[in-house]
């Protein structure tokens, strides 16, 4: 027999999901997809839904698109299954990050990871070079590439914080 609290869980996320399809969000539950919301709102971003875009673009400019990274303190944010080889496939997936006008990376409070605790603003460039280093560096293929809170916060600038954290 179900938990009474997993069937209030499961009302509320079916009720989300039907919210979300009146605004074009077919699959609420697509890996990362609240977490973007999230960062889209603290930025006012207009987010983008679809799975091999980027996660979002200017609110006044569709064509500045961004990208975004999070992580739960003390975690890191990546981009998964990036190539290394062959050429083509590795100027795909440098092309990932090298679309955007900024890249965002998001930490979330491991006790509450529904709530932003800081947003760091990159340069994609900045991304692309230590993404070209680990992947030059991995012996396969295809690798996950990972950024610490602290590789971000020594090259990236903090563009929003909660406002309950003391300054």
């Amino acid at each position: 027999m179900l938990h009474e609290g997993y069937r209030k869980i499961i009302g509320l996320v079916l009720e989300a999901a039907r919210i979300a399809r009146t605004v074009g969000i077919q699959n609420i539950l697509q890996p990362g997809l609240v977490k973007e919301m999230i960062i889209a709102d603290h930025l006012g971003h207009k987010l983008i839904t679809t799975k091999r875009d980027a996660d979002a673009c200017s609110a006044s400019d569709p064509s500045i698109l961004y990208e975004y990274l999070s992580c739960k303190e003390g975690g890191t944010g990546q981009f998964d299954r990036m190539f290394k080889e062959p050429p083509e496939k590795r100027a795909e997936s440098l092309y990932r990050i090298s679309r955007n006008e900024k890249v965002f990376f998001a930490v979330f409070y491991g006790h509450e990871q529904t709530k932003a605790k800081v947003i760091y603003e990159l340069a994609p460039e900045v991304v692309i070079h230590e993404t070209e280093r680990q992947l030059d560096a991995s012996r396969n293929a295809i690798s996950h590439v990972g950024f610490t809170e602290a590789w971000v916060r020594r090259n990236g600038t903090v563009v929003y914080k909660d406002p309950d954290l003391a300054n």
